[in-house]
């Protein structure tokens, strides 16, 4: 029967579920669509789609598994739920954060962070970064956690230089 993923995380759109996962799918690598349902008439007192339109898309990014439903307005992303895009170097945070930050919300830039353009956030760290904040002279993680908190894409290369400079 092979592998079952234990837990799944679900996005919950308005209506923009196969959009979204075709978005997704084009910026991550092993990413494909799998299957995609649709709503029936069944239950339409409830649901308020019309019947044949995307209810769920299961996808997969990186091989882990996700699912987006066509909910409907009810609920926002915010916050409180981010994806984490692990990143071996800065050419790679520059390729994640200019990918994913196209057409999103400017000013939910910060850290690392951001918000796509479905609203959903995100956070590029390179995986050098703790690294970068755990200097033998704490001085120097102060002036680099510092600098990293003005930046909204984390930029690597400013931060190595005020630990070279030191």
């Amino acid at each position: 029967m092979g592998n079952i993923q234990k837990i799944t995380p679900n996005f919950w759109f308005d209506s923009q579920a196969k959009e979204a996962v075709e978005f997704y799918t084009s910026i991550f690598e092993d990413s494909k669509v799998e299957k995609v349902t649709h709503y029936l008439k069944t239950g339409q007192e409830i649901h308020g789609k019309e019947e044949g339109a995307v209810m769920t898309v299961e996808f997969k990014l990186e091989g882990q598994k996700f699912v987006a439903l066509n909910g409907g307005p009810q609920f926002k992303f915010n916050e409180a739920v981010s994806f984490i895009v692990h990143c071996a170097n800065q050419e790679e945070v520059d390729y994640f954060w200019g990918k994913l930050s196209e057409g999103g919300d400017k000013s939910a830039q910060q850290c690392g962070w951001l918000k796509d353009k479905f609203g959903v956030s995100w956070q590029i760290v390179p995986d050098c970064l703790s690294e970068l904040f755990s200097h033998s002279d704490p001085a120097i993680s102060e002036k680099v956690m510092k600098e990293m908190l003005q930046m909204k894409k984390i930029d690597t290369t400013v931060l190595k230089k005020i630990q070279e400079n030191h």
